[in-house]
């Protein structure tokens, strides 16, 4: 038999709450899940939780004190990333946060970032010197191995085919003359420079050397030993070991010196020494090829050594730099300079294209036997074209490029010249077992709160007490399954804060079971039976319930949204937690009261906890009208 019109079904409810559980816990066991059943029940946890650095930094624009844009906000957090990742961390996390934070977390690490923060390093040096970066004894390469793309002349309407060419640097056809030597398609030759690691090597610089520095050279000298620091000191080219056994064996310590021990020693030393290879070249610390009146070595594309020049340009220089497609229909990337940048920039084409004082040697000179120019941003080479003529305009670098590979390097140009700074807002460094301990004591938190709740449910309300418990245990799953899919799905990680968070939403579940459970008891003492007062005071006490939760919540975006860090957490897990008790009240709590008011259990003062809102057995109800009573 069908219910009256009107009367609601509580099981179409219930059903619907189970279909929710079922479609959850199914992403949580499959959805982007893997490793053993255990491990695809973990939430991921913060860094408070297991330990690690976590700092949050507020990015402003230097010229107006605005937030960045949005895609200069996403260059700066790519920029930092590569820092990041030069400690060699892994799992590193670098996210936007807002349209002004950024936020760095080293899971399981304790280090000190200071300095990922700070300005883009952008230099544009000439390219001295090649080898090859390998770091292994042999004898040195025929050729030197060139970054992908080809070039294209000013004004020439075919682009170079070859896809081995290096990038060259012309001038826009519409950035002037300048002392540009155009360059025809066939002009361009397709092979890559020939090596000559015999050739003289510059003169290093003879600027003095910081003490700290000094005594950090002494110790690496004491760690390689004497005879292989005389051996590489008296390097005027990278040798070829094979045909030296025993310098190869002298030099062999160089090989195992850790990055930041390599960081300290001359540049000339780094670049001569075959032993020193690129993956040790690309770990140093950013500052310690920084200083843009110094020689440096820095490596392309993981392959290939290069002594470079001091910096005669910065990337302050770089007024902006966009992808474009040229008269050609071919990807470039062109580049706008300051005032003084632009004078800047033709000094050095000058300074490459007549190659003065034979400064780039034959390992140095690119395709067309000019010297490259080196666009280093920290400590990676992301460009080094040839100059092809002396630019006193606007320049392009051209080559094969994709538009993805254009707009790369262009957001890589752009950044030195970004009017971003950033402001540390927020630093955490937790111990691992630091973290275990919070852990425990949050999850012991939150079991002693849920723990009291249900105690006092069961003293005061008794048969009412097991909504409460049921009720409890639901929005628990509910909120455990949905932190182990926001954690896959969004990168969302439980903290400290968000048990909090979570410990608060259990007061707010208590006050919605108060009201509705009030509301009932005013309801059976107006008269009613209690069938027909469960309906009655969930219609009362639902506005009061949604209001309540509504507050809540709304506090919860609030603080979301001007709060940065940890707190963040707080407020998701609050909002998250009222969200989900909203779910349980309207699919669980309300059919469960309405099936359990058809039992003869629910009639009992003692069994439900209604106390003395029932009527005793076998008494006339009190009429809800008093005149009723005296006509």
């Amino acid at each position: 038999m069908a219910p009256p019109q009107g009367q609601m079904r509580p099981g179409r409810q219930l059903a619907v709450l189970g279909f929710i559980f079922v479609v959850l816990y199914l992403l949580v066991f499959f959805a982007g899940a893997s490793g053993s059943w255990k491990d695809r029940l973990e939430p991921k946890l913060g860094l408070d939780l297991i330990g690690g650095t976590r700092v949050t930094l507020e990015a402003t624009n230097s010229v107006d004190g605005k937030p960045p844009t949005a895609e200069n906000l996403e260059e700066a957090r790519e920029i930092i990333e590569s820092r990041v990742n030069a400690f060699g961390v892994a799992e590193a996390e670098v996210v936007t946060e807002g349209n002004r934070n950024i936020v760095i977390s080293l899971p399981g690490e304790n280090r000190d970032l200071t300095d990922v923060g700070s300005a883009a390093e952008l230099r544009f040096r000439k390219v001295l010197k090649a080898a090859s970066g390998s770091g292994v004894a042999e004898a040195p390469p025929a050729a030197t191995p060139v970054p992908s793309g080809s070039a294209a002349p000013t004004g020439s309407a075919t682009p170079t085919p070859t896809g081995s060419a290096s990038p060259k640097v012309t001038s826009s056809p519409s950035g002037g003359q300048g002392g540009m030597a155009p360059a025809s398609p066939s002009a361009t030759p397709s092979a890559s420079a020939t090596a000559s690691p015999s050739a003289a090597a510059p003169s290093a610089s003879a600027e003095p050397v910081p003490a700290s520095v000094e005594e950090q050279r002494k110790a690496v000298e004491q760690k390689v030993g004497a005879a292989a620091w005389q051996a590489a000191n008296g390097l005027q080219a990278p040798a070829d070991l094979t045909a030296d056994p025993s310098l190869a064996e002298k030099l062999k310590p160089f090989g195992t010196l850790s990055p930041q021990e390599i960081a300290v020693l001359p540049a000339q030393m780094q670049f001569n020494v075959p032993t020193i290879g690129c993956t040790q070249l690309d770990q140093r610390p950013p500052a310690s090829i920084s200083d843009a009146n110094q020689q440096v070595v820095s490596c392309e594309d993981g392959a290939s050594k290069y002594l470079l020049d001091k910096a005669k340009v910065l990337g302050t220089d770089v007024s902006d730099a966009d992808a474009v497609l040229d008269q050609t229909n071919a990807w470039v990337v062109s580049l706008d300079f300051t005032g003084d940048g632009q004078g800047k920039w033709t000094s050095l084409t000058r300074e490459a294209f007549n190659n003065e004082g034979q400064a780039c040697d034959a390992t140095a000179l690119g395709q067309d036997g000019k010297c490259r120019v080196a666009v280093v941003l920290d400590n990676e080479i992301v460009s080094s074209p040839e100059i092809q003529g002396v630019l006193t305009g606007n320049s392009q670098i051209t080559g094969t490029f994709t538009q993805k590979d254009a707009s790369t390097l262009a957001g890589q140009l752009r950044y030195g010249a970004l009017p971003v700074t950033f402001e540390q807002q927020e630093a955490q460094n937790v111990t691992a077992t630091l973290g275990a301990s919070h852990l425990r004591a949050g999850l012991l938190a939150a079991g002693i709160g849920m723990l009291l709740v249900i105690v006092y449910a069961f003293f005061y309300y008794r048969l009412l007490g097991s909504v409460i418990f049921l009720s409890l245990i639901l929005s628990a799953l509910l909120v455990f399954g949905a932190l182990v899919v926001l954690g896959r799905q969004i990168g969302f990680t439980l903290t400290l804060a968000g048990i909090a968070g979570m410990i608060v939403s259990l007061g707010v579940a208590a006050d919605s079971f108060v009201i509705y459970f009030e509301r009932l008891k005013d309801e059976i003492r107006e008269g009613r039976s209690p069938r027909s007062a469960v309906p009655r005071a969930w219609i009362r006490a639902r506005r009061t319930i949604i209001s309540a939760n509504a507050i809540t919540l709304l506090s919860a975006v609030v603080l979301y949204v001007v709060s940065v860090g940890t707190v963040k957490g707080f407020a998701f897990a609050l909002g998250l937690a009222t969200v989900l008790d909203l779910v349980v009240v309207f699919l669980f709590r309300h059919p469960i009261m309405t099936m359990f008011a058809r039992t003869r259990a629910f009639l009992s003062p003692r069994v439900s906890g209604l106390g003395r809102a029932l009527p005793a057995r076998n008494q006339p109800t009190q009429p809800r009208n008093p005149r009723a009573k005296e006509a």
